[in-house]
Formats: structure tokens, C-alpha cells, sequence
């Protein structure tokens, strides 16, 4: 039985471990996310070659007696130099990296999963600043599709009524549904039962999350948002995945 595993990988995290080794997780699409040793000193073809948000073909090592793997090769199809050129990009890479890792790379479709988080970064690599905002909450909505947890976006979770386009609904994080104006009251104002809060999301910030579902995020640039509408989708997306993973991560924080 061979030891050795070849995948089409990204690699989403590197830190060092001893003195001139590498520890590095990675999103693949034939068995989800992977750890694995890089050995090698800093000038390693290989070490440098293992870096956050390289993509390629890999080769794994697996010890079965150790239950350990290693990096023995790696042909870098994709470097991504644009998310280091600008704060806003390697943070939207950061917070897209570590939110597939908190979801174990996605549940299952890994290959799915893989191209999504992939084309993402491509994008980023040569966005503004806004745009990688846009992005960020973009993926966010796909993924939590991914994983089976958005909301309905055009009805009321209790009363089950359909929301005009151009109205508002509340969110609540208790629960993490949406609903109308006259539910969300009555939800603040139940007896017996903690407060409940809740924060808008307004029909363009509706209407965006729909009509963009459905898109590359390299078209995004194209689909109109202003920045009220923006914030909600935001606030919405991360609410929505932070309900998930059972916290907010801190890499969303900029």
C-alpha cells in the first residue's frame, strides 16, 4: 500500500514548528482539510513553496504509525502575489481562510468547496478595497449555502408572510432567522423569556444576496451595492456563520 497521496490542494495556514520547520493546513479536494509537516531550512525550495494561499498539485507523505503526514512536494499552479500588496486583500484572504478551516473545509463537497474558496482569492488578489468587502460577504453567503444554514431571505420565519422586495426584515441571532417588522415585536416583547435583539436587513442588501448566489465573484464588480446595503450583508453573512461555528472569529474584525 502506497503512502504517498497526490491532491489538488490550497494551502490555508503555515506556522513554524522548531527551529527551521513548517506546520501547514490545507483545504484538498479528495479528503477536506490536511495538516502536514514542511522540513527545511528558510532557504527550502519547498518551505517557500508551502505559503498561505498557494495553490497545486501535492504530494503527502502519511505515517500510519505516527498518524502523521509530510509535505514531499508541491507544484504551485497559483501564487497569488496581489494579497500581499494591500492590507484590505491579505485580510479578506485571512478571514476566508480561517472560515474555511473553523468549518472543516465545508462539511464534504470538498471539491466544490476547493473551487469556491479558490476563485474567491483570485478575485481578492486584485481588488480595492471596497470590492474585497464585497467579496468577503459574497463567499460568506455561498458558503453558509455550502454548509445548509442560510436563511429565507423573502419571508418571515414565524408568520411565514412573503416580504415585499423594497421592505426590511430583522435578524436574530438567538435564533438565526429573519423576520418581519410585527413578528421581530412581538419576539422582543415575549414574557418570561430573555430580550432578544435584532439589527435590519434591508431589501437592496436582500435583493444583492439573491441576485449574486448564483455568480463568480469575479462578476461582483459589475452588481451595483451602496453601503448601507453593504454593512447588513456584512453583519448578516458573519451573524449567520458565527451562529455555526458556535463563535465569531477574530480574523472578521477589520
Amino acid at each position: 500500500m502506497t503512502r504517498t497521496s497526490v491532491y489538488e490542494a490550497l494551502i490555508l495556514r503555515a506556522r513554524p514548528s522548531g527551529e527551521s520547520n513548517r506546520e501547514i493546513w490545507m483545504l484538498t479536494a479528495e479528503e477536506g482539510i490536511l495538516r502536514a509537516m514542511v522540513f527545511g531550512g528558510p532557504k527550502s525550495r519547498l518551505r517557500s513553496h508551502a505559503a498561505p494561499f498557494h495553490s497545486g498539485r501535492v504530494w503527502v507523505y502519511y505515517d500510519p504509525v505516527r498518524d502523521s503526514r509530510k509535505l514531499s512536494d508541491f507544484d504551485v499552479v497559483s501564487w497569488r502575489p496581489g494579497l500581499r500588496e494591500l492590507y484590505e486583500r491579505a485580510m479578506s484572504a485571512d478571514a476566508i481562510a480561517e472560515t474555511v478551516l473553523a468549518s472543516h473545509g465545508g462539511g464534504g463537497n470538498w471539491e466544490a468547496a476547493l473551487a469556491m474558496t479558490g476563485e474567491t482569492l483570485d478575485v481578492i488578489a486584485e481588488a480595492g478595497e471596497e470590492l474585497c468587502v464585497r467579496v468577503v460577504a459574497h463567499f460568506f453567503w455561498r458558503w453558509a449555502g455550502m454548509l445548509g444554514i442560510e436563511p429565507d431571505l423573502n419571508s418571515c420565519a414565524s408568520c411565514g408572510k412573503k416580504i415585499p422586495p423594497d421592505q426590511s426584515l430583522r435578524y436574530s441571532n438567538k435564533s438565526g432567522s429573519l423576520y418581519c417588522a410585527s413578528c421581530a415585536g412581538e419576539r422582543i416583547n415575549l414574557p418570561g423569556r430573555p430580550p432578544e435583539t435584532f439589527f435590519p436587513v434591508n431589501g437592496g442588501c436582500r435583493r444583492w444576496l439573491e441576485n449574486t448566489a448564483a455568480l463568480p465573484p469575479s462578476r461582483l464588480e459589475r452588481v451595483s451595492l451602496d453601503a448601507q446595503s453593504l454593512r447588513e450583508a456584512k453583519a448578516l453573512t458573519q451573524s449567520i456563520l458565527a451562529a455555526a461555528l458556535g463563535k465569531r472569529l477574530s480574523s472578521w474584525d477589520w
